[in-house]
């Protein structure tokens, strides 16, 4: 959606304190969220981005009769800064200044603090709560929400069809994953799960969407009852031909508005209902206890078997990863003959970069979508972790300097993310020591073997370690889950200095990708998609040990890499990965481009 102007925003932040005053409001809760909790949603759901002009994936806003802030977190530092007027609201730091500590500082005695229950989690509104009861006001749940009733020219919700995933590529039927999971609701004495995350929904039941960008999701609501028949709350007309034959007699379609009559009734039956208190929209907690239901909290029951991924998902995601690293390298080996060329007299801008890249991914025939929108970022940029280019403000690929290209794609075998930073020319020696850092850590991580029962946050370190003995770090998670046509961000699993109490299992895709951002200058990120595996190395005791299968299959710009600062097994590691790049992509590239390869992936050592 179009970005709010300073005089529109000023505008729209009095209109929707005109609306509070007239609801009996004091303030109200503004989160980057639809009713699924999702990190991408649908234009119809950018609330955020309408009133405060902040358009970054994760962010929040509270609105006080006389002063309001927008929260971002680390990701977003300088892009927030630059979207949102300062006079408007003040700007916070979404972790270090969260919400509720502001709410608990700024709040009246007596007030009443407005929020949508379709937009908070359970957990989520727990934590406002218990600021607003700090400040001595009020958190009261809206009907309906208070901006939707000023946003005049609001996108219509998503329509687009639902269709089914095929076995070839899910690898086990929906009956087989839903009597899985029953078998655990019988186990905890529930008799449903009320199912709110729709890549929870597409993966249970093998189905994919197109209802918000970059994903392929449909937007729905579901009851898994402990028989394994599912409710799936659906629009009808969003349903393709065929699809109630995919899903078989055990799922029956319903319409979304059925969802509250259905609730209702587990409630009258007094039965025991799971919900996940960190995703789920505290409106299904609500209706499920004020009709009589006992909340059983607990975690989505699909997230942890969807992250494990099956062996058909694994092989999916390694033919995606090489079919994704060829469209990369055939894009690296255009860019390292023109970027340079054009530099002084037409210099290359990050949008035709961008577009450059999603061309020769486009080349195969199994390219669906983008997995998120390209951060194709030069210069100063760079720094910015989430940038996003724009024709009228991008910036060029200029000589001695950085280009950082972060970008993914959607196959229907497998969701890729990869990021690329590529010296212009001649880099500097400062440069070359913090990309060198960078990929010592990306190295370690890439290399480690570890036991059974290990966490992500137990092995963040070892990404930040040679950035840390030089006194740098970067202000963002070492590494996310991701989706097998799905998500390109899923959890439960990640690696990151926040503590994740979730192992890491076989089957499971994290990224590697530490960092380093130099503010006004530069930024440098490696990332390679990872799969955790059956280590061939057993400890000593017998304990089965873990490690990781690179699955991006790309060059690293060894112009960046300073030989010196590796130590002979990482130099090892770097030509063993440029070796599998290389014997990968040289037999389907031209001959101009088969040489560049051959140049891109030299051996370092002797």
């Amino acid at each position: 959606m179009p970005e709010a102007s300073s005089s529109e925003t000023g505008a729209r932040l009095a209109a929707l304190r005109a609306e509070l005053a007239r609801r009996g409001l004091d303030g109200f809760v503004v989160p980057r969220a639809d009713e699924h909790q999702g990190e991408y949603v649908a234009p119809a759901s950018e609330r955020l981005a309408w009133l405060t002009g902040f358009t970054g994936s994760a962010g929040a806003a509270v609105v006080l009769a006389e002063r309001a802030a927008v929260f971002a977190d680390g990701r977003y530092t300088l892009q927030v800064r630059d979207q949102v007027d300062a006079a408007c609201f003040a700007v916070q730091h979404l972790v270090e200044e969260p919400p509720e500590t502001w709410i608990e500082a700024n709040l009246g005695a007596e007030g009443k603090l407005g929020y949508d229950p379709w937009l908070h989690s359970e957990r989520q509104t727990v934590r406002l709560r218990k600021a607003a009861e700090a400040a001595g006001a009020e958190l009261v749940a809206v009907e309906d929400n208070p901006i939707d009733a000023l946003w005049s020219e609001r996108p219509p919700p998503p329509s687009a069809p639902i269709a089914a995933h095929p076995l070839e590529y899910a690898g086990r039927a929906s009956a087989d994953k839903r009597a899985d999971l029953a078998k655990g609701l019988t186990e905890k004495g529930a008799v449903a799960a009320a199912l709110t995350l729709p890549d929870s929904i597409a993966w249970l039941l093998n189905v994919r969407g197109g209802a918000v960008p970059r994903t392929p999701l449909p937007l729905s609501f579901a009851l898994l009852r402990a028989d394994a028949t599912l409710d799936w709350f659906v629009a009808p007309e969003k349903l393709t031909p065929g699809l109630a034959v995919h899903l078989g007699n055990g799922v029956i379609a319903r319409a979304p508005d059925e969802l509250g009559p259905a609730l209702d009734a587990l409630g009258a039956a007094g039965e025991r209902v799971l919900v996940d208190p960190e995703t789920a929209p505290a409106w299904v907690f609500a209706r499920l206890r004020a009709a009589g239901a006992e909340v059983l909290e607990g975690s989505d029951p699909c997230r942890l078997p969807k992250a494990r991924k099956n062996t058909v998902e694994l092989d999916g995601a390694r033919a995606a990863h090489k079919r994704d690293g060829l469209a990369l390298t055939r894009f690296l080996a255009w860019l390292d003959r023109e970027a340079p060329a054009r530099a002084r007299s037409d210099p290359l801008g990050e949008v035709e970069a961008a577009e450059r890249l999603r061309a020769f991914r486009e080349q195969s025939d199994w390219f669906r979508d983008l997995s998120f929108d390209t951060i194709s970022g030069a210069g100063a940029n760079g720094a910015i972790v989430h940038y996003r280019a724009r024709e009228a403000s991008q910036g060029h690929l200029k000589l001695g300097e950085l280009f950082l290209l972060d970008s993914g794609a959607q196959y229907p075998d497998g969701t890729t993310d990869v990021t690329r930073t590529l010296a212009i020319g001649e880099p500097s020696a400062e440069m070359r020591d913090r990309f060198t850092r960078v990929l010592k850590g990306h190295i370690a991580l890439a290399a480690v073997r570890f036991p059974r029962g290990t966490t992500g946050s137990q092995l963040d370190v070892l990404a930040r370690v040679h950035l840390w003995r030089a006194g740098l770090d970067y202000d963002h998670g070492t590494g996310h889950g991701v989706g097998s046509y799905l998500s390109v961000h899923e959890g439960p699993q990640r690696i990151s200095k926040v503590p994740n109490r979730t192992p890491l299992e076989p089957g499971m895709i994290v990224s590697n990708e530490p960092g380093y951002y130099k503010a006004g200058a530069y930024g440098i990120r490696i990332e390679n998609l990872v799969a955790v595996i059956e280590s061939e190395v057993e400890a000593e005791d017998g304990r089965a040990m873990l490690a990781f299968e690179t699955l991006t299959l790309a060059p690293i710009d060894l112009n960046l890499v300073e030989p010196g600062l590796l130590s002979p097994e990482e130099t090892a590691w770097l030509d063993a990965y440029h070796a599998r790049v290389r014997d990968a992509h040289k037999g389907a590239l031209d001959e101009d481009a088969a040489q560049w390869l051959e140049r891109a992936t030299r051996p370092l050592g002797g």
